[in-house]
């Protein structure tokens, strides 16, 4: 089985592809080919940056939106979408104007607004934090339960459309999303490679994950 990280110039690789490794004995392959998503059994669309950025970065690999829409969305592929990766699932991000996004949860990536500065609190929003899950337990979220601590870097909050869409919020200053999923995906808004035994319990869950 292999784990297809996707390169499109954004994401901290080399740390995330460290974390699947540990994670599990199944192969990690890192890459921007599109035909790479064909053989994987599991998929990861990291994310550093601004939101319009990344989805440039990749709409601009050839054939990588077709082939994410045909493994994940017609195949069922397990898919995971970490930080802006995440963010890259909503129907669009209104950071610096509004980009489109994959669509697959609906939803728009808003800025973090006044409620966290009103309450002395710092944006972006950075640092370990404590997770609150909510409603049943997800496969991915395995072992993992609220008050366990990530590692957050964002400015930028995905809004779901549908709440039911939520699997954990994270509080600084209001509740903010810090995972979601339906059917065969999940996105974090924190980084499970940086979140150590945490994250390493989330890669190591999704990788076992056959939804």
């Amino acid at each position: 089985m292999t784990t297809v990280i996707i390169d499109y110039g954004s994401g901290n690789l080399r740390s995330a592809a460290k974390a699947f490794e540990c994670a599990s004995d199944e192969r990690v392959e890192v890459t921007g080919d599109a035909s790479a998503l064909a053989r994987a059994s599991h998929i990861v669309l990291p994310g550093v940056g601004a939101f319009g950025d990344c989805a440039t970065g990749l709409w601009a690999l050839p054939g990588m939106a077709a082939a994410l829409n045909d493994t994940v969305i017609e195949k069922g592929t397990p898919f995971l979408g970490i930080c802006v990766g995440m963010q890259l699932m909503a129907t669009c991000g209104l950071e610096h104007g509004t980009h489109d996004g994959l669509d697959w949860i609906k939803g728009e990536v808003a800025a973090i607004d006044g409620a966290a500065i009103a309450a002395g609190l710092k944006i972006p929003h950075m640092g370990w934090n404590d997770l609150r899950l909510r409603g049943a337990n997800h496969p991915v979220f395995a072992g993992i339960e609220t008050g366990a601590h990530a590692y957050f870097v964002h400015s930028y909050r995905f809004v779901c459309a549908d709440q039911n869409d939520t699997l954990a919020e994270v509080e600084h200053g209001q509740l903010l999303t810090a995972a979601i999923g339906r059917d065969n995906m999940v996105g974090t808004q924190f980084h499970p490679e940086k979140s150590q035994a945490v994250g390493l319990k989330l890669i190591e869950n999704f990788l076992k994950w056959r939804p």
